[in-house]
């Protein structure tokens, strides 16, 4: 049986804190892998215009490829419409039935689980990971799917904040994996320009 982290979200760009946090997941839970998911059409957030899904799948695999613990996942990508956890977590199932599942989502999202499609089904198959962020610290009394609580370092960094770096021409430089900054400066993404 293996012990298998889900790391899903836009990854719009990935940036040094994600793979802190799946880092951080894999050493306190002692998990054989952590698989990388990123979202076709999150039901919770719009995505950007002007990348492309292959561009964020591209971006994923250069920040992830010197971890052997780290994976890449399509299985969003391949059905249409909005795309569920629950729906993955049940494919996942199906081909390894005898692995653990845990699903690594940021603390503030404890509050809006119950809003998940499926959710009491969802926290049987799973055992979700909670991530402390900035401004919301994990309150254990208000996690009725019982989470698993992992306080992390705190990278302060978003990719939102990314995304308004690259387009000013800020500084990117330690806040991105360099493959990954490299990738978006030779493929002009996020309207990036080179900070002088």
């Amino acid at each position: 049986m293996g012990k298998i982290g889900i790391f899903g979200g836009s990854f719009h760009p990935p940036h040094n804190g994600h793979l802190l946090i799946a880092q951080e997941a894999l050493t306190a839970f002692s998990l054989d892998e952590v698989i990388w998911m990123p979202a076709n059409h999150p039901p919770h957030k719009q995505l950007v215009l002007g990348v492309s899904n292959e561009d964020r799948i591209e971006l994923v695999k250069a920040a992830i490829q010197d971890n052997a613990k780290f994976s890449l996942s399509l299985i969003e990508f391949e059905r249409e419409g909005p795309s569920y956890t629950i729906d993955t977590i049940r494919e996942l199932q199906r081909e390894n039935p005898d692995h653990e599942y845990f699903f690594i989502i940021g603390g503030d999202m404890l509050d809006s689980l119950d809003t998940w499609h499926e959710i009491d089904e969802l926290s049987r198959m799973v055992t979700f990971i909670a991530i402390n962020r900035s401004g919301h610290p994990l309150n254990a009394e208000k996690n009725p799917y019982q989470a698993a609580m992992l306080e992390v370092p705190l990278f302060e960094v978003s990719s939102s904040l990314i995304r308004e770096r690259l387009s000013d021409g800020g500084n990117t430089t330690y806040l991105i994996p360099e493959r990954v900054r490299k990738q978006i400066e030779v493929k002009g993404l996020y309207e990036s320009r080179k900070s002088p």
